[in-house]
């Protein structure tokens, strides 16, 4: 059985790894990058808390001793259901079993504008721009006369009051308070304003009252603007313009206000649902096909205690990824192929952390509520567990013993790299392509 799995996330990892070394399976993992990405901690890759390689893990050393499993960089340009094909940049795929779990990418909710000049956070590379924009703005701060451009790189504004923009408004409070005026003496960080929008009535809106509040109050602490039944409506790159009427210079915005499903091309439009998800059963088929599934952020299923779908995070993801691989090894194996197990989520709590002790943690069976200094180690516990790789997670808790010591990490790093052209555009550019390209500065 030839098993093609779309994306390395947290969904098509574990498939993966669940049918890694099973006899009666050829698996290929694509994806367009070498490693698997802790999507949990990119706001503390932004935040120079930690170094990109700390959450990242090189996927084919997780398959070294592998026997079955394969793995294809490439990007997907569409899938052929009819002629059970995937097209890709590098070339044709043919596949038994079809699994798309391409994750989710930014939602922008159709504005152009947003897109082209606010700041998204849904890889590694991204992460480091968001990095490399905070710190040069104070770099260029040092040098600026006019003190509205000053005012502009003094703001910072966060869309988006869900976990994501909750954690990176702490963490981004925590540098002014901590970090910032230590590398900084000559700025005076009090002028510094940190704002963070959220369109509904409260922040962290999937948790419950009491996570919300205490969030809330957590964040104005370290001086955040919390700002609910705000909608940010237009972004020129130099004043953003909220629903209210409001206006605000900054320079930077970062968007964490939504997530839309990565659905390939080919897939029929009419399986495509709310939030660009596709409409799968209880086994996580793809609505009309024996052979194609969909996983994690992604899938969009209907159950009687999700009838709006299941949240799109990791532990959905993972627990998808487990049935429909204990579905397939049963059709492998042919014993009982009909006596299949629907998926059925058991939702074991949620979670956010504001910053150094202040925490929030919702368990739903039994129901408990934990918060503060409690909460912020069960939360770092959860996530060192979740880690992929041991080295990882010893560099990432070492990292988080240090900074909680000394309220200080040594990554803030501008780096500068060299842009070296490819083959092709040697060939149609000339010899002295290379010569003058190597000398053009690209940011990273």
């Amino acid at each position: 059985m030839k098993v093609v799995i779309i994306g390395a996330g947290f969904a098509g990892l574990k498939l993966a790894r669940s049918l890694n070394n099973k006899p009666g399976f050829e698996v290929l993992l694509i994806d367009k990058f070498n490693y698997h990405q802790f999507q949990p901690l990119f706001y503390q890759v932004a935040t120079a808390a930690l170094d990109a390689s700390n959450i990242s893990f090189p996927l084919r050393k997780a398959f070294h001793q592998s026997k079955n499993v394969r793995i294809r960089l490439a990007t997907v340009l569409e899938v052929q259901p009819q002629n059970k094909i995937v097209i890709a940049d590098n070339g044709d795929i043919p596949y038994d079993i079809l699994v798309i779990a391409s994750g989710a990418d930014t939602n922008w909710f159709g504005n152009q504008q947003m897109m082209e000049n606010a700041f998204p956070m849904k890889s590694t590379v991204e992460a480091l721009q968001i990095r490399h924009r905070l710190i040069q703005n104070f770099e260029d701060i040092l040098i600026s006369k006019d003190p509205e451009q000053v005012k502009r790189l003094m703001t910072i504004v966060i869309v988006g009051g869900g976990a994501t923009g909750v954690e990176m408004s702490g963490a981004i409070a925590e540098m002014k308070r901590y970090v910032l005026p230590a590398d900084y003496p000559e700025i005076d960080f009090k002028q510094m304003k940190i704002y963070l929008m959220e369109g509904g009535p409260k922040t962290l809106g999937a948790m419950s009252e009491k996570s919300a509040e205490e969030s809330k109050r957590y964040l104005e602490h370290f001086g955040v603007e919390v700002r609910t039944n705000t909608v940010l409506k237009e972004y020129d790159g130099f004043t953003a313009t909220l629903s209210s009427g409001e206006k605000i210079e900054t320079a930077t915005i970062i968007w964490a206000a939504g997530i839309r499903g990565n659905v390939p091309k080919g897939i029929d439009p009419s399986l495509v649902v709310r939030g660009n998800r596709i409409k799968v059963d209880r086994y996580n088929k793809v609505s009309g096909f024996d052979n194609i599934y969909a996983l994690g952020d992604v899938a969009f299923m209907e159950t009687p205690e999700y009838p709006n779908g299941h949240p799109q995070v990791a532990n959905v993801a993972i627990n998808q990824a487990k049935n429909v691989a204990n579905n397939l090894r049963r059709m492998e194996m042919k014993s009982n192929p009909d006596i299949l197990e629907e998926f059925e989520y058991n939702d074991k709590g949620s979670m956010a952390t504001v910053g150094r002790n202040k925490a929030v943690v919702d368990i739903p069976k039994p129901k408990l509520h934990f918060k503060g200094f409690i909460a912020w180690i069960i939360w770092m516990g959860l996530h060192l567990f979740l880690i992929l790789g041991v080295k990882n997670r010893i560099l990432v808790f070492i990292n988080w013993v240090y900074n909680y010591i000394t309220y200080d990490q040594s990554l803030r790093l501008i780096f500068k790299v060299f842009y070296k052209p490819k083959l092709e555009e040697r060939k149609n550019f000339g010899k002295d392509i290379e010569r003058t390209t190597m000398k053009q500065q690209a940011t990273v």
